[in-house]
């Protein structure tokens, strides 16, 4: 039996929109029915965003440290830092040494904010550039702060441009999408949609969660 030998199947922004509008019992007649469908999967990506899901688009970032400078704005795109952590380099031997993140109070309460030392904490600045700010103050411009960025998942933009998702997230970005479109212009197919799309949703969702390997051992009694 004969294959295709290809594993590339992805939409583009024309066709996603088709299957979303075909999913929710509607149809795109206009140029206006693109557009409003455009605007309502860049929301659904922002909604996305706001819950977490786009694991895909963690980034490993390199910020070079400069003695006596404790702030240090990230990318307008960044959403959040998961992981933080100051790497030395002494001798040609690399140390990697945690840094605590710790909350806007803790960080204000700090008396002594220009101490120059090994950075040990930082806070995040959640403006609309935001801001990492650390504590101590750097104490040399040799060190590294390495930190792991969640980023917004791209805009939609042109008709003809792939989606920023991974294939395993299509069937629920094409749901999620008639979901939206059905609140604009079919009430009625509504609680159908929303089942659809949240089933997908959580099916997508298991493959990003870290994966261990489980090993069952048997309970046993001794007499």
């Amino acid at each position: 039996m004969a294959t295709s030998g290809t594993r590339a199947f992805s939409l583009d922004v024309a066709t996603a929109i088709e299957e979303a509008y075909e999913l929710a019992g509607l149809e795109a007649r206009t140029s206006y029915d693109a557009v409003t469908a455009r605007r309502s999967l860049d929301i659904m990506f922002a909604d996305w965003s706001n819950r977490g899901i786009q694991m895909w688009e963690v980034t490993k970032v390199t910020q070079a440290l400069t003695k006596g400078t404790s702030e240090y704005p990230i990318e307008t795109f960044d959403i959040d830092i998961l992981d933080a952590y100051i790497q030395k380099t002494v001798n040609n031997v690399v140390t990697d040494l945690t840094v605590e993140r710790i909350d806007r109070n803790s960080f204000v309460n700090i008396p002594t904010k220009a101490t120059e030392a090994r950075p040990s904490q930082y806070w995040l600045e959640r403006l609309t550039t935001p801001v990492i700010h650390l504590y101590p103050t750097p104490e040399n411009s040799t060190d590294k702060l390495i930190y792991y960025s969640w980023r917004r998942i791209q805009d939609s933009g042109a008709a003809i441009n792939d989606l920023d998702i991974p294939s395993r997230f299509i069937p629920c970005m094409v749901a999620g999408l008639a979901y939206y479109l059905c609140i604009k212009k079919n009430a009625q197919k509504l609680p159908v949609i929303e089942g659809l799309y949240e089933k997908a949703l959580v099916n997508a969702l298991r493959y990003d969660e870290d994966q261990a390997v489980v090993k069952l051992v048997p309970k046993m009694s001794y007499i």
